[in-house]
């Protein structure tokens, strides 16, 4: 999910963006030029070795600046003119990272062992200007493994065993400037905004719930707010753009309620965004078709946009596009297999793209009008990364809607003949496909049975885990199905034994699924059925075929069974 407000271009540049195929490396104009940027004609220029060896690139959070890494360095050059700025000379290097206003730069490279028991110092922070270093650590983990920095820069942190360690840009000679101490944390987050403060994550253990506590960066005595919940393995924290609200989004790893293969009855949270205003929010949510609601930023619903199967990969990847203003849908987009979706930063384009080595087919970006226009449709052939260039907002004064503009040329025949959608329903585990679904598991806008709700407005967001049917799973349901019927075959030859015996002395009447069988009318039909069942086994061992042990015994009663019946041949009626 996504949101952004519509905005027009007046004397700033057009947007940007930049691909990394296999082979190549790009620098392109956004619409209608998509031309390549000047200085940029040849990455060669930049480089010794072929664009192809290029591990990764990033843009500054303002645009200001890209950096390119290759094995060799880490060029970083001007995002508008593509004129280099300066050059980190460090090999191997497979992570890049911004401070927010594009002062510092961090990159990373992975660890390894150094001789005389020397600790690998991988994680780097570096003046963007000059290229000098300032600080190094020591990051095994590539997850999270960028420092978080204040929206002025002027402080950073990172996460060690049990704290947060702050440091001062201005005196980072100085080392840790302050510490935050909490048992068992294992995440934060700082926010932006002109009033810092910091989020950090403390899980479940033993009998005590999981906790987001926020903490002013400036007093760690006590948390400004806190909240305890269970249920909750990890999170992901989203701040809005003020820094004012935090949306905390609860995982686990297995449900433990065991409640279905799904998780639990109320679904997952598949996405949450916050608006670029800051005040309301959109959650989807539910088994598929899933839910999408916008919320204020008190958690109060505000609109309800129907039921959708959202997402890409094995769904039908179609996204809604609405105006904020009036809530009506403006278009409809189908982007299949698609694995990445941005917005323009001028609002006005939507750019998918299908990346390696996620799926090595049909690479390539697809650039859309946001009233559905197909404007531009490039494939490349194993397109690796894609991402528009940064910009503020306030370079794009609000406009009104208008109207489509012209698709490109290499566009129009793809926009003219779109790939039929194919019709995408809820997700079922194998064994269950074909099948009529369970009460149990219907939402409950489909259900005849009602189920409980899961209040948004006031409630953690909880995300059920699935319970994965595994293979040994099915081969233990077979085994248990299969000594189960021989077990009912056994028991057939002792109950058919005894059943002269067994009968009632006088008929009595029970009630079953609506008509009434005497006790007698059930001993005949079921004895009617296992005699049936005999027969069909002798005429199988006539026919050569080989039976089991439990199989011939009952063909050996089936004599009994004759003289049963001569004796009672009201209950057997004609043989």
């Amino acid at each position: 999910i996504s949101a952004y407000k519509s905005y027009t271009m007046t004397t700033v540049s057009p947007t940007q963006f930049t691909y990394r195929s296999f082979n190549n490396l790009s620098l392109v104009l956004g619409h209608p030029t998509y031309q390549t940027v000047k200085n940029f004609q040849d990455i060669n220029d930049l480089f010794i070795v072929p664009s192809g060896n290029i591990k990764t690139f990033q843009y500054s959070k303002d645009g200001g600046y890209l950096s390119l890494a290759s094995p060799e360095c880490v060029k970083i050059i001007d995002a508008e003119t593509a004129e280099p700025r300066s050059e980190i000379e460090k090999k191997n290097i497979v992570e890049i990272g911004f401070s927010p206003k594009g002062t510092y730069i961090s990159t990373w490279e992975r660890p390894v062992k150094l001789s005389d028991n020397l600790v690998h110092k991988n994680l780097i922070v570096w003046e963007t200007a000059t290229a000098q270093m300032l600080i190094q650590f020591t990051q095994k983990s590539q997850a999270n493994w960028n420092v978080q920095w204040t929206e002025d820069e002027s402080f950073f942190s990172r996460m060690v065993t049990g704290e947060v360690h702050f440091y001062d840009s201005k005196r980072i000679d100085k080392g840790i400037h302050t510490k935050l101490r909490l048992e068992n944390i294992v995440d934060f987050s700082l926010s932006p905004g002109k009033n810092p403060f910091i989020a950090v994550f403390v899980p479940e253990k033993n009998s005590a719930p999981a906790s987001v506590r926020i903490y002013s960066i400036t007093n760690f005595n006590s948390p400004l707010a806190q909240k305890t919940f269970f249920k909750a393995d990890k999170v992901r924290m989203h701040w809005n753009d003020l820094g004012t609200n935090l949306l905390v989004l609860t995982q686990t790893e297995v449900d433990k309620t065991n409640k279905s293969y799904y998780g639990e009855k109320d679904g997952p949270i598949h996405d949450v965004a916050w608006s670029p205003n800051s005040k309301e929010f959109i959650v989807v949510y539910g088994y598929m078709p899933a839910k999408a609601t916008l919320f204020d930023h008190r958690a109060n619903p505000i609109h309800e946009f129907g039921v959708n199967p959202p997402g890409f990969g094995n769904l039908a990847g179609t996204i809604d596009i609405w105006d904020r203003e009036n809530l009506k849908k403006i278009s409809t987009i189908e982007a299949p297999n698609s694995s990445e979706c941005f917005w323009s930063p001028d609002g006005r384009y939507i750019m998918t793209a299908t990346l390696s080595p996620r799926l090595r087919v049909d690479n390539g970006y697809k650039i859309w009008h946001y009233t559905g226009v197909l404007v531009r449709d490039e494939s490349i052939q194993e397109l690796l990364q894609i991402q528009w260039r940064p910009a503020s907002v306030e370079q794009y004064p609000m406009r009104t809607l208008s109207p489509p503009p012209k698709a490109s040329e290499d566009s129009v025949a793809f926009a003219a003949k779109p790939s039929p959608a194919k019709k995408v329903g809820a997700y079922r585990p194998p064994h269950a496909r074909g099948t009529a679904t369970p009460e149990m598991f219907k939402r409950e806008d489909e259900s005849s049975k009602r189920l409980h709700t899961q209040d948004h407005g006031n409630k953690s967001m909880i995300v059920g885990a699935s319970e994965v049917t595994t293979k040994a799973a099915v081969k233990n349901k077979k085994k248990r199905e299969a000594a189960k019927k021989k077990k009912e075959e056994a028991n057939l030859v002792s109950e058919t034994s005894n059943v002269a015996s067994s009968l009632p002395q006088s008929p009595t009447l029970i009630q079953q699924g609506g008509s009434l069988l005497s006790e007698t009318d059930k001993k005949i039909r079921n004895l009617t059925k296992k005699l049936r069942q005999i027969a069909e086994l002798k005429e199988r061992q006539q026919k050569g075929d080989k039976l089991e042990l439990t199989q011939t015994s009952k063909i050996v009663t089936l004599d009994e069974y004759s003289e049963f019946c001569e004796r009672n041949a009201f209950l057997c009626g004609p043989a």
